[in-house]
């Protein structure tokens, strides 16, 4: 069996369980009254979602981790040819995404139980963020990872420590920026199975399988989500599903090395809280204007009188764009 079929049955799988779970999760959060509380200051017609089942991020999770589980043994085992390092890598982006999906957990669960859109402060997520992306970057260490990233246009560079300090702000950056992609039904899902399948591509073209294989039950999850989450949405991924596919989206990039290719994978991540930063400062700046009509921007879509669908159809028709300029950097070796 080639690496692309056991890619292929990784996408599956992943899409399988996960769709299936929601015949059971769905219900499951609602009995729990496990219910999303709406922001006041939003859109006044998203008041009609107030109490949709939320943490439904847990579906593609155990959907990810069930066909990576399934599959990865089976390739190493069939296939094989990963270095340690690599199997490491690929071992320790799940941890890091579960980690940082055990971050959004708890922040999902503490609003739901204090009735409110506000769970862990801000302080106590970014520690927990730190702590995880250090151990990440740490036990990439420990198992022979360099400090070397590739850069496009001046090939290989040797960062030394300042590697790793930059490396652990931009996965805690990164991830809180994938965060801000969630909010109308299926954005966050629809643009990251765009930015996986990239992904997927380009650890193909890269000849490393493994990390298609990472990518492909991702992009299966994801899909498989959306099958509950499109417009209308019958559960949100809450913060749980959207740190956990922060952390999946940096696991890719630094364990091809091409995290500096993140910024344009993940375009419209950066949009989102460039949106968000520019908003707030803009607003402090000039005592109350605003440069957008709401912040994250697609809000300002929203309120320019885009539907949900068609936000969602271009963010992610932006994302495959930025996606193929780097797949095109990848291949031609820029």
């Amino acid at each position: 069996m080639s690496g692309s079929m056991f890619s292929a049955l990784a996408a599956l799988i992943g899409f399988a369980v996960t769709a299936l779970l929601g015949f059971v999760m769905i219900p499951f959060l609602r009995k729990l009254k496990f219910g999303q509380t709406i922001r006041e200051d939003g859109p006044q017609w998203h008041q009609s979602k107030q109490g949709t089942p939320t943490m439904g991020g847990l579906m593609f999770i155990i959907g990810f981790v069930a066909a990576m589980a399934i599959c990865f043994p089976i390739f190493m085992k069939v296939v094989g040819g990963e270095t340690n390092t690599t199997v490491t890598k690929i071992v320790a982006g799940m941890i890091l995404a579960c980690g940082m999906g055990l971050c959004g957990f708890l922040d999902d669960f503490i609003s739901i139980k204090k009735h409110r859109n506000l769970g862990l402060t801000e302080i106590q997520k970014l520690i927990l963020q730190f702590a995880f992306a250090i151990i990440y970057l740490v036990s990439i260490r420990m198992a022979g990872g360099t400090s070397e990233m590739l850069i496009p246009f001046a090939g290989v560079v040797d960062l030394g420590i300042f590697y790793y300090i930059i490396s652990a702000v931009f996965i805690v950056g990164m991830v809180n920026a994938v965060n801000f992609a969630d909010g109308i039904d299926g954005l966050n899902a629809s643009v990251t199975f765009v930015v996986c399948l990239c992904f997927m591509v380009t650890a193909f073209i890269m000849g490393q399988i493994g990390w298609t294989v990472f990518s492909a039950s991702a992009a299966g999850a994801c899909i498989g989500f959306l099958v509950w989450n499109f417009n209308p949405a019958k559960v949100f991924m809450g913060d749980t599903g959207s740190l956990f596919l922060g952390g999946i989206v940096c696991a890719i990039a630094f364990g091809l090395n091409i995290p500096v290719l993140l910024i344009l994978f993940g375009i419209v991540y950066i949009c989102e809280i460039l949106s968000v930063v520019l908003q707030v400062s803009y607003f402090k700046a000039t005592k109350g204007k605003r440069i957008f009509k709401m912040s994250p921007i697609h809000h300002h879509f929203e309120l320019c009188g885009w539907n949900e669908v068609k936000i969602c159809m271009v963010f992610s028709l932006v994302a495959l764009i930025f996606g193929v300029i780097s797949i095109l950097l990848v291949l031609f070796g820029l």
